[in-house]
């Protein structure tokens, strides 16, 4: 299907400033600095994402405060003073409930210190029972499941208190402008959290401009075709709060459509432990791809890791996958398919046979399905099916002892067709997780063009008499 991925950065805050002047640099040339090294690594890990945001952008900046004067007009903010306590390493107020029993705050916090200060509220608590029935009557809004019953328990047992959207421009100068009071900027949720929304709404998107008042674009038409519902909000499971309480009470009072679906990802720990900068138990997915190639790291990070629950990397897993899935696996029957049909055939396709079309259309099937329902992980395993499966075919048809028959050579030639073409249908099937391999081996094939939807999966495609190519 046609796709739009978005990804990008959240460059605005205090954390950002203080880090900037730490080196010296104004918190502009810091992000910028940054973004070009994030930037390459989604190149290096040829991801295809169709935009990239930054919410330093001005096509950003005036969605935002677009959003936020429309929600200033309809009386959803208002002004107050707080007093308490706060952690500016983790840029947020703490309460009493924050505190340990001797009085104290946890490490994480860093430094906490008492502070004083007028900002704006967002009048969240009122939209709550909106969200609580909103979430039970759609129950594949936040997903895997058991994070929804997190999100339900929450709003259930807790009252939503006024969420601060402002900070005081005299004390965080980087950030969005408040539009209707410059003594302010806007903090983190009604700046980084709309990103979702700011792209298309920037890119003239009628279900995303129109609730804010805002028209096409000044560069050209509107786009063709709708962005705006998201279909998902691919997150990590720390953020499920803010992304399925906070984000869809900020697009209702907005007057927008809510995502269709919040998708929440567990953690990679290293050896069952949490990666750690201190205990130096971290993987560099750099060091990976520079020693292993990318598509060995995408491999083995969708392989292990289904989305939901926490992914546990060993260097030992790692390279035992390498060895029995990656090189034993799929590039052994690669190799041996395609080399034999070279001798044996001279490279030529014979007559079509349809032996392995049964297992290759269940394995299709599979990939779908479970691309649909999220589940890479278990479409990863649908295409290994056919990899043994395929392997299996070899070991028990023995081609190689076919040849030496000539009696047997129609035999031989329907079990070389059936080899050839399963790995074209998983050229197919792989491209979305390995897309350099799935691309050498349709070169391979003789193939021009590399694959693009997963419908070129359908069995048959290799013509009798087509020479494939270098193996």
């Amino acid at each position: 299907e046609e796709v739009f991925f978005l990804t990008g950065l959240d460059e605005h805050g205090q954390k950002v400033q203080q880090a900037a002047l730490a080196e010296g640099k104004t918190p502009q040339a810091y992000c910028d600095e940054l973004a070009a090294s994030w930037k390459a690594f989604a190149a290096k890990l040829n991801l295809t994402n169709n935009d990239f945001v930054r919410t330093t952008e001005p096509r950003h900046k005036a969605v935002i405060q677009a959003i936020l004067s429309k929600l200033h007009a309809n009386g959803q903010f208002y002004k107050a003073e707080y007093k308490g306590f706060y952690s500016a390493k983790e840029e947020t107020f703490l309460t009493e409930k924050d505190r340990r029993p001797d009085g104290t705050f946890d490490p994480m916090w860093g430094e906490v210190t008492e502070l004083a200060e007028e900002n704006y509220y967002f009048r969240l608590s009122a939209h709550q029972q909106w969200l609580i029935d909103y979430i039970e009557a759609n129950p594949d809004f936040v997903y895997p499941s058991y994070r929804r019953n997190e999100v339900l328990g929450f709003l259930k047992n807790n009252r939503l208190e006024d969420l601060c959207i402002s900070r005081p421009a005299a004390r965080l100068s980087w950030g969005i402008p408040l539009p209707f009071d410059p003594g302010y900027v806007t903090y983190v949720w009604f700046d980084a959290l709309s990103n979702y929304i700011s792209v298309p709404a920037a890119l003239g998107d009628p279900a995303a401009a129109g609730p804010l008042g805002l028209g096409a674009p000044a560069s050209g038409q509107p786009l063709q075709s709708s962005l705006w519902p998201a279909d998902a909000h691919v997150i990590g499971k720390d953020i499920v709060k803010f992304h399925a309480v906070y984000w869809p009470i900020m697009l209702k009072a907005m007057g927008a459509a809510l995502p269709r679906q919040i998708l929440a990802h567990g953690w990679w720990q290293k050896d069952g432990a949490k990666m750690s900068k201190s205990l130096g138990n971290v993987v560099d997915p750099v060091a990976v791809i520079d020693e292993w190639g990318v598509d060995a790291f995408r491999y083995y990070v969708v392989r292990e890791l289904d989305l939901g629950p926490d992914g546990n990397w060993t260097d030992a897993g790692f390279q035992a996958r390498y060895s029995a899935e990656l090189a034993n696996g799929l590039g052994n029957l690669v190799n041996r398919s395609l080399s034999m049909l070279k001798r044996y055939r001279g490279g030529v396709t014979p007559p079509r046979s349809d032996e392995l079309a049964e297992a290759a259309a269940k394995a299709a099937a599979g990939v779908v399905e479970n691309l649909r329902g999220h589940r890479l992980q278990g479409a990863l395993e649908d295409i290994w099916a056919l990899v043994n499966r395929a392997n299996q075919y070899v070991d028990q048809t023995a081609p190689f002892k076919l040849a030496k028959d000539p009696a047997q050579a129609a035999r031989l030639g329907e079990v070389l067709y059936n080899l050839a073409e399963t790995c074209r249908v998983l050229a197919v099937l792989l491209t979305p997780f390995l897309p350099d391999s799935a691309a050498r081996i349709h070169r391979q094939l003789g193939l021009a063009a590399p694959p693009k939807h997963a419908g070129e999966a359908g069995w048959g495609v290799l013509a009798e008499g087509h020479v494939i190519g270098d193996v």
